[in-house]
């Protein structure tokens, strides 16, 4: 991976399916072992060599702040983004965007556990504005997402899509035109992967969208 400064990690959304927990806490400080989700985040952009993070937020964000704070005791550099309501997920990044920076950056949805090392992460090919990576379909989304052949993502067949895990790269122009308000990734993953712009690769470690209660009680037992 290229030098990469800048890290945003998704906190912003309300985490319904998980109700009753979230009524009381965001879904990112939900723990699992012992510690928080977005602990486990922050751990791993520091062993990657990222030093800024960007934290959006909205339901129970001040929570959040307070468990964070400014990122020192991670050896990391944090701010935020507070929305109100929340932004969707290129909403979120667009209103983020003064803050990370003109070069690449990674993006790292708060809601899921992994054990992939973000120094995995190639450096985007010129002209390349986006690189997704993709793990197999757990059984809440068995159809998939795109398609990701010769390390190229499409909008491809059903029968070849795999899942998109949350963890990606964008160089700013991604989201040049992407106004501030509720706004969707996927049609805009959709419009740069018709252009032939969104890279990725296939990832089949330990992953998990923390999703649902029950979800969360299997991933316990698994790393138990």
């Amino acid at each position: 991976m290229s030098i990469i400064t800048h890290a945003m990690i998704l906190a912003a959304g309300r985490g319904q399916r998980m109700s009753p927990i979230t009524d009381r806490i965001p879904k990112p400080l939900i723990s699992v072992r012992g510690k928080s989700l977005i602990a486990y985040h922050l751990e791993r952009i520091a062993n990657a060599g990222i030093q800024n993070v960007v934290i959006n937020h909205a339901w129970l964000g001040k929570q959040i702040c307070n468990y964070v704070g400014d990122g020192n005791r991670f050896g990391l550099n944090v701010e935020y983004s507070a929305e109100q309501p929340a932004l969707e997920t290129a909403g979120g990044i667009a209103k983020a965007l003064p803050l990370l920076g003109k070069a690449p950056f990674v993006v790292i949805n708060a809601d899921i556990w992994t054990d992939f090392n973000l120094s995995q992460l190639p450096s985007l090919r010129e002209g390349d504005v986006g690189h997704l990576v993709m793990v197999p379909n757990p059984e809440h989304n068995e159809h998939g997402d795109f398609s990701l052949q010769n390390n190229r993502i499409s909008d491809g067949a059903a029968s070849e899509r795999l899942t998109f895990s949350g963890i990606s790269v964008y160089r700013p122009n991604f989201f040049a035109n992407v106004p501030v308000r509720s706004e969707p990734l996927a049609p805009w993953l959709r419009y740069w992967m018709e252009q032939g712009k969104v890279s990725g690769q296939y990832y089949q470690g330990h992953w998990c969208d923390v999703g649902t209660p029950q979800r969360l009680e299997s991933l316990e037992q698994e790393l138990s």
